[in-house]
């Protein structure tokens, strides 16, 4: 008997193991996405738009203000929810701090590559998409913990009768519209936000679907 528990034990430890691994992966893989995003020149995605912004008129790195971002996000959640907030919710903020030093360091890492012209900033900016997505789709099927921007979303679909793929829309819109706003003020000019932009709030999710029906094929539990 206590073989057998020591067994499930050891299971559920592998298993609990195997999904944590997964999420840092899906982390790297977004971080490094957001990273060719900003690279590209084209505009980044709506959720890193704002962080992006900010580290142009602040002194602040993209992934110290993705912290900073993501720690309002996690503020909302509790005011939101309030007593329905459970503390395992939490778990966002180390999340956060690794997402963000994750972007900075691949930020860094690809400062090599070239984009002299605008078909290859296409090229870079839809690599950082394919990243994303792919790091979307390993993020949920890891089923651990969502980033803060989710949480957010997720918080107001529950005190509010709004379906959550609406709710994801004008999340993602304010989010641009904040951007547009600040980096007007700050800058003098838009940055931040271009056609890479729409291109990622459209296809970010369409293939993170893709890959989402591929990952549906692997078992975590074996």
């Amino acid at each position: 008997m206590v073989k057998v528990n020591k067994t499930k034990e050891n299971r559920t430890a592998v298993y609990v193991l195997r999904r944590y691994l997964l999420l840092c992966a899906g982390l790297a893989i977004m971080a490094f996405g957001v990273a060719f995003s900003i690279k590209a020149s084209l505009g980044t995605s709506p959720i890193s738009s704002v962080p992006y912004v900010v580290s142009l008129f602040a002194p602040l790195t993209v992934g110290t203000a993705t912290i900073v971002m993501h720690c309002v996000f996690i503020l909302l959640q509790i005011l939101i929810l309030r007593r329905q907030h459970h503390p395992i919710q939490l778990m966002q903020l180390p999340v956060a701090v690794f997402f963000g030093y994750l972007t900075d360091f691949g930020v860094w890492a690809v400062r090599v590559i070239r984009c002299d012209t605008y078909w290859q900033q296409w090229i870079v900016c839809l690599i950082g998409i394919l990243l994303v997505a792919a790091g979307v789709s390993l993020e949920v099927k890891a089923g651990v913990v969502v980033l803060a921007g989710e949480g957010v979303v997720l918080a107001i679909c529950k005190v509010l009768p709004v379906k959550f793929g609406y709710m994801k829309v004008g999340f993602d819109v304010t989010l641009v519209v904040t951007a547009c706003i600040l980096s007007l003020v700050f800058t003098g000019r838009l940055q931040g936000v271009r056609e890479g932009t729409v291109a990622a709030a459209l296809m970010v999710g369409l293939i993170a679907k893709q890959f989402g029906k591929v990952l549906a094929k692997w078992e975590l539990e074996k």
